[in-house]
C-alpha cells in the first residue's frame, strides 16, 4: 500500500513538470488551425506493450517532420500530448509526431532511450507514406522530453547490421537532423556542480523509479538490480548527452531559465561548451529569472520554430544524405 501510495505522489509530481509548462499554451491553442491527427499509430512494440505516437499533419504540410517527446520526468502518457506544443510547427507546415515512450516507474531511462530509437526508425521508414523527407527529421521536448531530445541528437545509431528478427525498421538510422529543446538534464554526473551524481538522488530524489536500473542476469535468468557503483556511474554517463557529443551532432538549440531549480542552467551550459568545442551549431537562450518552465513558453515555441526553419527547411535532401553517411562513416570508424 505504501509503495503504491509513492508511486501515485510520483506520478503527481511528474504531471505537475509538465502541466507547470504547458498551461498556458493549450488554452491559447484551443480552436486555432486545421490539422489531419491520427491517434495511438503503433511504432513499436516491447514486453508484449504498444508504444504509440499520434501523427499530426497540417493543412498545407512542406514535407518536413519534427518529433515531439512526450515526457516529463521520464513519466509519458497519451493524455499528456499538448496539441499546442506543436501548433507553431503545425502553423509552419511542419508534420509533427508526438511520441509517447514507455513510462517509469515501469521502465528506466536506458529502455526509454530504446524507445525513442525505435521511434526514430519507424517514422524515417514510413516517411513516404508521411509525406516527409526523411533526411530532414527534427526533434524536440522539455525537460526530460529535452534530455531525450539530445540523447537522440548526440547519440542517435546507424542502421543496424543485422536487424533482429529480420525487423525492416532498424535497417534505417535513429539520428536526427536538428534539435531544440527546453531545459534538459545532459550530465547525472556533474549535476548543478562538479562531482555531484544524481542518479535519482538529490534534486532528482523524487524521480528514484528511472534510474531503478536493472539488469538481465543469464545465469539466473531474470532481472536483477545493478548495485555495483562502478557499473551505476557507467550507467550514468551512457545516458547523459554529453559524454556523446561528436563533431557530426545536428545543430542544436536550449533554451533554459536561470532560475531552474530542478534542472539546473549547469546542464545546458555544459552542453553548449562541449558543442562549440565539437564544432556544432549551437544556440542557448537565457529565460532572466525563469524557473523549470513559464507562463510565456508559448513565445519560445516560435523560435524553436524558427530553428528547425534555419536548420531543416532551408537544407536541401541531398545535404542531409551526405551528412548522414558521413556520421555512419564516422561511427564506424
Amino acid at each position: 500500500m505504501l509503495q503504491a501510495t509513492r508511486s501515485r505522489l510520483l506520478m503527481m509530481c511528474c504531471m505537475a513538470v509538465i502541466a507547470s509548462a504547458t498551461a498556458s499554451v493549450r488554452a491559447q491553442d484551443e480552436n486555432q488551425g486545421e490539422l489531419e491527427r491520427q491517434r495511438d499509430v503503433i511504432y513499436g512494440r516491447k514486453y508484449g506493450t504498444a508504444l504509440t505516437m499520434d501523427v499530426m499533419k497540417p493543412a498545407e504540410p512542406r514535407g518536413l517532420g519534427v518529433i515531439f517527446v512526450v515526457s516529463g520526468g521520464w513519466y509519458s502518457a497519451h493524455n499528456a500530448i499538448n496539441q499546442g506544443f506543436a501548433r507553431p510547427l503545425l502553423d509552419r507546415g511542419y508534420t509533427v509526431f508526438a511520441v509517447v515512450h514507455g513510462s517509469q516507474p515501469k521502465f528506466t531511462i536506458p529502455e526509454i532511450v530504446e524507445d525513442l530509437h525505435q521511434a526514430v526508425r519507424f517514422i524515417r521508414y514510413n516517411a513516404k507514406d508521411y509525406g516527409i523527407d526523411p533526411e530532414r527529421i527534427g526533434i524536440s521536448g522539455l525537460s526530460a522530453g529535452g534530455h531525450l531530445s539530445l540523447m537522440q541528437g548526440t547519440a542517435g545509431k546507424p542502421p543496424a547490421d543485422e536487424p533482429r528478427n529480420g525487423d525492416p525498421v532498424a535497417g534505417v538510422s535513429s539520428r536526427v537532423q536538428a534539435v531544440a529543446c527546453f531545459f534538459p538534464p545532459t550530465d547525472f554526473l556533474n549535476y548543478g556542480r562538479e562531482g555531484n551524481v544524481a542518479l535519482g538522488r538529490g534534486v532528482l530524489r523524487n524521480f528514484r523509479a528511472p534510474f531503478d536500473f536493472h539488469e538481465f542476469d543469464r545465469q539466473a535468468n531474470t532481472f536483477v538490480p545493478v548495485t555495483d557503483d562502478a557499473r551505476l556511474l557507467e550507467i550514468g554517463k551512457e545516458i547523459s548527452p554529453i559524454y556523446h557529443v561528436t563533431s557530426d551532432d545536428p545543430p542544436t538549440l536550449i533554451i533554459h531559465g536561470d532560475a531552474d531549480e530542478l534542472v539546473p542552467i549547469q546542464q545546458a551550459e555544459r552542453i553548449i561548451e562541449r558543442l562549440e568545442e565539437a564544432g556544432v551549431p549551437n544556440k542557448l537562450v537565457v529565460k532572466d529569472g525563469a524557473g523549470h518552465g513559464w507562463p510565456t513558453i508559448q513565445a519560445d515555441l516560435e523560435l524553436c520554430a524558427d530553428w528547425f526553419d534555419k536548420h531543416l527547411a532551408n537544407k536541401t535532401s541531398d545535404e542531409a544524405e551526405e551528412e548522414e553517411e558521413a556520421a555512419a562513416a564516422a561511427q564506424g570508424n
